[in-house]
C-alpha cells in the first residue's frame, strides 16, 4: 500500500461479501495484514449496525463502521454511536404513509436496528436478490403492522429507509418508477440504489462520502490518505471522496468509470487483490 494511505473503507454486499454473504479467507488475510501495518480498515455499508458480523470483523482488526449510507458511525469496541444524521418522525412518517400505498418491501433503519412492515414478511422470497440476502432480511427485521404509526407513537428518528421492489413478468419492477418520481419531489431526502434495483434514502446530503468525512475528522486522518472499495451507486460518494477509488470487477459501469483501480469480483476476493496491490507499492 502507498505509505500515505492510512484508512481503507470497504463496502460489504457485493464487495467484501461474496454472493453467499461470506468474507473469503483471502479477504480476511488481507484485512489482517493491513491492520497489522497500522492501517485503519473500516466498513462502509448501507446496512444497519445490527446487520454487520461485528465479532468477525472486530477479530480481523476492523474497529469502525460507517452504516446506513453514512447516517450513523459506530465503534465496535464498545458499540458507541459516534455520529448520526437522522430523518425526524415529522419528515418520514408522511412519506412512509404514502409509500405504504404501494406494493413494495419497505425497511426503516432505526438506532442500529431494522423495522419492516408486517405485510412484507411472507413476500421476502419474491424479492430479486441472492438467497443469502433474503435470509439476512428475515433474521434481522422487526415486523410491525403499521410502520408510520410505530415511528410516530414512539417519536423515533430514522437513519435510512430501504425500498425493495417485486419483479414483474416483463422484467420491470413494480412501482419503482413511481417511487423514484415521488422521492424526486422531496428535497429533504437523498436517494440512491444500493444494489438489486432497490432505492435507499437518507436525510438530504447524507452519503457514505459524508460518513467518511465525519469519521476521518474524528480519527484525525486526512481524506488524502484514504482508499475506498465499492460496487454500486450508493458507493459513488465515498469513492469520489476518498483519495483512491477501487471498483469491484462486478461493479456497475458508473462505478468503474470513476475508479482509479478495478479489481476482481467479490467472488474472486477482489478486496484482497486491491489491498495487496497497494501494499506491494510500499
Amino acid at each position: 500500500m502507498s505509505k500515505n494511505i492510512r484508512l481503507i473503507a470497504l463496502d460489504m454486499d457485493g464487495t467484501l461479501f461474496n454472493t453467499q454473504s461470506e468474507i473469503t479467507e483471502e479477504n480476511q488475510q488481507a484485512i489482517r495484514a493491513a491492520c497489522d501495518r497500522g492501517v485503519t480498515v473500516v466498513i462502509s455499508t448501507g446496512r444497519p449496525y445490527i446487520g454487520l458480523p461485528k465479532e468477525q470483523l472486530f477479530a480481523l482488526g476492523v474497529q469502525y463502521a460507517i452504516t446506513t449510507n453514512g447516517a450513523a458511525l459506530y465503534r465496535f469496541a464498545d458499540d458507541a454511536l459516534l455520529h448520526a444524521d437522522y430523518m425526524t418522525p415529522e419528515l418520514i412518517c408522511p412519506m412512509i404513509e404514502e409509500l405504504q400505498k404501494k406494493d413494495i418491501h419497505m425497511d426503516a433503519f432505526i438506532d442500529g436496528g431494522c423495522y419492516c412492515v408486517a405485510s412484507c414478511r411472507d413476500k421476502i422470497d419474491l424479492l430479486s436478490m441472492p438467497a443469502s440476502i433474503r435470509e439476512y432480511i428475515k433474521k434481522t427485521r422487526v415486523f410491525v403492522p403499521d410502520l408510520a404509526a410505530y415511528i410516530r407513537e414512539r417519536q423515533l428518528s430514522v437513519q435510512k429507509m430501504t425500498l425493495n421492489f417485486y419483479r414483474q413478468s416483463d422484467g420491470s419492477f413494480l412501482a419503482r418508477d413511481h417511487v423514484i418520481q415521488y422521492l424526486s419531489a422531496h428535497d429533504a431526502v437523498s436517494f440512491v440504489s444500493g444494489g438489486y434495483h432497490n432505492i435507499e434514502f437518507t436525510k438530504y446530503g447524507v452519503t457514505k462520502g459524508t460518513g467518511l468525512k465525519n469519521l476521518c475528522g474524528q480519527l484525525q486522518i486526512p481524506l488524502s490518505e484514504t482508499m475506498a472499495c465499492g460496487d454500486t451507486e450508493n458507493d459513488i460518494p465515498i469513492l469520489t471522496t476518498a483519495a483512491v477509488a477501487v471498483a469491484m470487477g462486478n461493479a456497475t459501469p458508473e462505478v468503474k468509470e470513476i475508479a482509479d483501480f478495478v479489481t476482481l469480483t467479490n467472488d474472486e476476493s477482489g478486496v484482497a487483490k486491491a489491498i495487496n496491490h497497494f501494499l506491494c507499492q510500499e
